[in-house]
């Protein structure tokens, strides 16, 4: 069995700094955040725009949220830190990641919550979205977690005001194949990324 968690007092040291920080420096609206469970096992999955959006995640609940990181930073100098706060290591430039999906089901099977980006990697192009991995989904199904999307728009700039992370109503894809729950899977995160850029624009429009 897995090391769930080796020091929950350090993740909520660090927690609560980053969201001290995060309040001062960014001001991010979060929109929905009462979508995610105050316990139980449950899968978070969203865009990935920087990298700092899983410390953006874990500012939104109170619970330890264990994130697939690169292995690279398991295997750096500051690995003793991301080992001790429980993200979970994922070797990008592998084609698939057993282990990480095997530890990321471990952890749901024990009530854990469990942050994915299902596109892989950072987003530099100009499409909206990168075509999904399955891993949130696969891990969803065997272990009959729900799936909490979310959305994250705007810039990590000094009091830019525009950061925001929009979550969408919990999913259900037990009933649904790999292939159909990973479509719906984008096209919610697509469709709450779309939505939050246009109350921005609107918003902008007010303003203006």
């Amino acid at each position: 069995m897995t090391n769930r968690q080796k020091n929950p007092l350090l993740y909520r040291i660090l927690r609560t700094l980053f969201y001290v920080l995060f309040m001062a420096i960014y001001h991010p609206r979060m929109i929905n955040k009462s979508y995610i469970p105050q316990n139980g096992r449950i899968v978070l999955a969203g865009n990935h725009k920087h990298a700092l959006d899983p410390i953006l995640v874990d500012c939104c609940t109170k619970r330890t949220v264990h994130t697939l990181a690169k292995k690279d930073l398991h295997d750096g100098a500051f690995g003793w830190l991301f080992r001790g706060v429980g993200t979970i290591p994922v070797d990008l430039h592998a084609e698939h990641n057993p282990a990480a999906l095997e530890q990321s089901v471990d952890y749901l099977f024990n009530d854990c919550a469990v942050n994915v980006s299902p596109e892989a990697k950072r987003n530099f192009t100009d499409q909206i979205l990168l075509p999904f991995k399955y891993g949130a989904v696969v891990m969803a199904k065997r272990t009959r977690s729900r799936i909490v999307p979310y959305a994250i728009t705007g810039d990590y700039r000094f009091r830019s005001r525009n950061l925001r992370i929009t979550f969408g109503e919990p999913l259900d894809v037990t009933d649904f194949t790999v292939e159909e729950a990973n479509v719906l899977l984008y096209n919610t995160v697509k469709s709450l990324l779309i939505q939050s850029m246009d109350s921005q624009e609107a918003k902008k429009d007010e303003t203006a």
